[in-house]
C-alpha cells in the first residue's frame, strides 16, 4: 500500500500488460510499487467501460498509477488535454513512458500534484481514488481538487460498494458536489460527481 504515499525505495523490474480500451488495444509498461503496477486493475476497467471519454476540453487524472486512464483519454481523444498527478515519482515516470510510446506526449503531462500551476482547472477529473489512504486523507484528497473543475465540470470516480462507495456518495452531495450513481458492475460504484 506504500504507493498511495511515496516511491519505493528500489524499483523492481518493469513488465508490460496489455487492456482494451475504448475499442483500442494498448500495452503499458509497469512495475512493482505502482498502483496498477501488474494488470489494469478492475474498478479502473469498470470505470473506462462505463463512462465515455470526452472528445475535447481539459482532462485530470488524479492518482494516475501507470497512466491508463490519463493514457486511454489521450489515445481516445485526440483533441483532450490530459494532466496526470501522483505522488509516487514512479508512477510519473512510468506514466510519462507509456504516453511516449502511444504518441500522446504532446497533450498528455504527468507529475506531481505540487506541481500543477495552481490557476488551471479542468473540465472532467477521472479516478480511481486511494480509497484506503483513510477516510479523512481522501476527504482532504477531493476537497483540493474538485474545486478546480470548471463551472460545469463534472468528476468520474469508480469505488468499491465494499469499500464506502455509497458512504462517500452521500459525504460527497453533502459537501456541495451533487453526487449520482450511473453504473454499478462487479462491486464498483461509478459515480458522477458536479461542481454544485
Amino acid at each position: 500500500m506504500s504507493h498511495y504515499f511515496e516511491t519505493p525505495n528500489q524499483a523492481g523490474p518493469t513488465h508490460e500488460f496489455t487492456a482494451t480500451v475504448f475499442g483500442r488495444e494498448l500495452t503499458f509498461t509497469a512495475a512493482p510499487g505502482v498502483f496498477s503496477g501488474h494488470r489494469l486493475d478492475l474498478g479502473t476497467s469498470v470505470l473506462l467501460r462505463e463512462v465515455e471519454p470526452p472528445a475535447e476540453g481539459r482532462v485530470l487524472d488524479l492518482g494516475c498509477g501507470v497512466g491508463t486512464i490519463a493514457v486511454a483519454l489521450a489515445v481516445a481523444s485526440p483533441r483532450l488535454q490530459v494532466t496526470a498527478v501522483d505522488v509516487n515519482d514512479l508512477a510519473v515516470e512510468l506514466t510519462l513512458a507509456n504516453a511516449a510510446r502511444h504518441g500522446v506526449d504532446d497533450r498528455l503531462v504527468a507529475c506531481r500534484p505540487e506541481d500543477v500551476p495552481t490557476e488551471a482547472a479542468f473540465d472532467e477529473i477521472w479516478s480511481n481514488p486511494p480509497i484506503r489512504i483513510g477516510k479523512a486523507a481522501l476527504h482532504e484528497l477531493l476537497l483540493t481538487w474538485l474545486p478546480r473543475l470548471s463551472p460545469d465540470g463534472v468528476a468520474w470516480l469508480v469505488v468499491g460498494k465494499n469499500l464506502g462507495g455509497d458512504s462517500l456518495q452521500r459525504w460527497l452531495t453533502g459537501q456541495g458536489y451533487p453526487t449520482v450513481r450511473i453504473a454499478s458492475a462487479k462491486g464498483f460504484r461509478v459515480l458522477k460527481v458536479a461542481r454544485g
